[in-house]
């Protein structure tokens, strides 16, 4: 009897099974008819990528290196593939007449397989405002133009990486702006911790965004996202963490010795950075009589320090309390600016319930209240990685140049119903002008092309390490360190 794998693999799908290995089913079903809708004579299709707006005025643009390597570098087309593809249209359209079986046999015969496009985009980890290209898609071989945009499903995908990186770096400005106000800036690093990889849609997803978190933080739990940065961006640890408690090995040890739970987190963890979710049964009561009392020696002789989390309740209310109640269980001093920081021996963190809307509504509370920002830090798990939509920014893959009978020819939309959906015409590039970043037509501006060719004929031509990445987006953060205003 066929296991469940067989009966799924054999009823559409040859021996390799996957779109991950196949790129001609990595699309949209529609895609697979338009070489038959192109005018006649068409032989090449110039098509740009693009953040047309949205939450941010700018996009930190990052991923495409993984999407290049892994999906059109990674594997070559090969007669499996057309095999393949043949079964599944056959069965999912009821026809073969909109396969182009003969253009993608044509791929393996000239390219050995290679897709004969030419990608140029914008380095890695640069910040580029919204409304300009991000990266441009153009055929190099006539007989085939059509796939430049049969590959605008797989290459779109780049919005999410991307608008995690700016959603990311969007909490550090407003966590960065509450520390020159209240305390330390140099403790930016790890005051966002990713804990988003269990709420992630899948493994792929955790880990794109995961590595996107990191070009702004190096605070983590999303192994996923570390893995991804080892092996498509060369990066050796970019991210840290440290030994946590949750819920099951509080809530074992059974209520009334919540304490005998508490204490053993202290000596299992002599040393260095511990925390302990404190609010399975009372946070108030934990912090005031346990923290605060029961072990507050222990706590204070330990070299290292210990992390209170809340779990549960309104973060602005419960942080603040929270932090009033260990103040006075453990004492604290007044800084420079004039904010309470409690002893080194003890800090909090907020993960529950922290995005983008909440999170400047925690920062506004504590300052209120008169505590440093160094004294907190936030995990976010949804609100970081999943609380994003290809909307968030506007990202649009559209075509704006078409050649015909040897012509070059300007396209584009101009929906009378939504004038904000009017996209970009001609063979386009990004300038810098000035201090700033500028689309436009390649012949009518002599300064130097933003874009960079990264790949070519089924070729990465170029691969940054995560490193460059990541100094880059620093090395633009120190540009723009006057910028406070980064969410519309």
């Amino acid at each position: 009897m066929n296991s469940r794998h067989d009966i799924a693999r054999h009823s559409v799908f040859s021996s390799s099974g996957s779109f991950a290995e196949n790129i001609i089913l990595a699309t949209d079903s529609y895609k697979v008819s338009h070489w038959k809708q192109y005018p006649p004579e068409t032989t090449g299709i110039f098509s740009f990528f693009e953040s047309r707006g949205g939450k941010f005025p700018e996009t930190v643009f990052f991923g495409l290196q993984y999407y290049l390597v892994r999906y059109l570098a990674g594997v070559r087309i090969t007669e499996e593939h057309i095999e393949e593809a043949r079964n599944f249209f056959a069965k999912h359209f009821g026809s073969l007449a909109f396969f182009n079986e003969e253009g993608w046999r044509y791929i393996i015969e000239k390219y050995g397989g290679r897709l004969p496009v030419v990608i140029r985009a914008v380095p890695e980890g640069s910040v580029v405002p919204t409304g300009n290209v991000l990266m441009t898609v153009e055929s190099t071989d006539s007989k085939v133009p059509w796939v430049t945009n049969y590959l605008e499903t797989i290459l779109s995908q780049v919005w999410y990486p991307t608008t995690v990186a700016t959603l990311s770096r969007a909490m550090k400005q407003m966590i960065l702006t509450s520390l020159e106000k209240t305390g330390d800036p140099s403790l930016i690093d790890f005051k966002l911790h990713d804990f988003g990889y269990r709420g992630s849609t899948s493994v792929e997803s955790a880990a794109l965004g995961g590595a996107a978190h990191l070009l702004n933080f190096t605070g983590t739990d999303n192994l996923a996202g570390l893995l991804l940065l080892a092996r498509y961006y060369r990066a050796g640890m970019p991210g840290f963490s440290i030994p946590a408690a949750e819920h099951s090995t509080i809530t074992s040890w059974e209520r009334d010795r919540e304490a005998d739970a508490y204490r053993t987190m202290l000596e299992s963890f002599p040393n260095g950075l511990v925390a302990v979710v404190s609010d399975s049964y009372d946070v108030y009561r934990a912090c005031e009589e346990l923290w605060g009392r029961a072990l507050r020696e222990q706590v204070l002789s330990r070299d290292g320090t210990l992390i209170v989390r809340p779990d549960s309740g309104n973060p602005s209310e419960v942080v603040v309390r929270v932090l009033d109640i260990l103040g006075e269980a453990f004492g604290y001093e007044r800084n420079a600016k004039g904010y309470k920081v409690l002893d080194p021996h003890v800090r909090v963190i907020q993960g529950d319930g922290i995005d983008r809307h909440s999170l400047p509504r925690v920062i506004s509370a504590i300052e209120r209240a008169g505590w440093s920002a160094d004294n907190l830090a936030f995990g976010s798990g949804g609100g970081l990685l999943q609380s994003v939509t290809r909307d968030t920014q506007r990202f649009a893959f559209k075509c704006s140049a078409v050649e015909v009978g040897g012509v070059w020819r300007e396209v584009y939309k101009d929906p009378v119903t939504d004038p904000g959906k009017k996209s970009k015409a001609g063979r386009l590039k990004l300038v810098r002008e000035k201090d700033t970043m500028k689309t436009v037509d390649e012949k009518s501006s002599p300064l130097p092309n933003l874009l960079e060719k990264v790949f070519e004929n089924g070729e990465v031509l170029v691969e940054h390490s995560f490193d460059e990445v990541s100094e880059r987006l620093k090395n633009t953060e120190a540009v723009l360190h006057t910028n406070k205003h980064l969410i519309n």
